[in-house]
């Protein structure tokens, strides 16, 4: 068996995605607002970079949000509406019960083929979902402490917000739409 070497090409399309679902900030700039005078001024430099770049910031987060939410389109995002009322309602509920889980474990939504439904569920420490409960996993969130013990603390909820700008909505709706056949 020959370990396969992972190149900065095969690796860049991931790390960009990852990182593209984060937060973005006004950058400062290098330089004294005044650094370009006489030929351009303090004031513009003011008024581009702290109102018009800042403008375009705020606009890129606010759209990268709704991208998020667009992921889970189509009959997924149909079947979240349908089975939990809206897109913030399960988000609510999923988080409630990855919050409530005592310990160790994992909260999940899951696709109850009987009934042909989303539901969410929590299991404790390693407990397997289809196993414990027969919902098929669609998306898994890790509420281990060690998944986020060193950056949130013991602030559970701070991790649980967080974790929703991560979320790999193409391969969560690849599994449901995988489950229906």
């Amino acid at each position: 068996m020959t370990a396969r070497a992972y190149t900065g090409r095969q690796l860049a399309p991931a790390l960009g995605y990852l990182g593209s679902r984060q937060k973005h900030s006004l950058p400062d700039l290098p330089y004294d607002y005044g650094a370009l005078e006489p030929h351009i001024n303090a004031e513009i430099m003011q008024l581009h970079h702290s109102k018009h770049h800042a403008a375009y910031v705020n606009n890129l987060n606010v759209t990268e949000e709704k991208y998020q939410e667009a992921l889970a389109k189509g009959e997924l995002l149909e079947a979240i509406k349908r089975d939990f009322g809206s897109f913030e309602k399960f988000k609510e509920k999923l988080t409630a019960a990855s919050v409530g889980v005592q310990g160790s474990g994992w909260g999940w939504l899951g696709f109850n083929k009987e009934r042909g439904q989303l539901q969410i569920a929590a299991c404790p420490n390693q407990d397997p979902l289809q196993g414990t409960t027969g919902l098929i996993p669609l998306l898994g969130i890790d509420v281990w402490e060690h998944a986020y013990y060193l950056q949130y603390k013991n602030v559970r909820p701070d991790y649980l917000k967080a974790i929703w700008n991560i979320i790999n909505w193409e391969n969560v709706t690849e599994r449901y739409m995988a489950c229906k056949k």
